[in-house]
């Protein structure tokens, strides 16, 4: 069984990452938030130390995919 725990959001955020998951796979915040993390995370483990221009370049190609605005 997997241990869960909360991260906050402040609410305006969390009803705009709804309505930008509208109509795609995501079925929660929830979702959205472990597919980013995930993503991060992988990246850094495969490059090493994650700079600031990769977490920028992540950004940028996660919102030229509609995932953040």
């Amino acid at each position: 069984m997997t241990d869960y725990t909360t991260v906050s959001i402040p609410k305006d955020l969390a009803d705009r990452v709804e309505e930008t998951i509208e109509g795609t796979s995501f079925q929660s915040t929830s979702d959205l938030v472990r597919f980013l993390l995930r993503s991060i995370v992988i990246q850094h483990q495969q490059q090493g130390e994650l700079t600031e221009a990769q977490f920028d370049e992540i950004a940028e190609q996660l919102q030229d995919l509609g995932y953040l605005q």
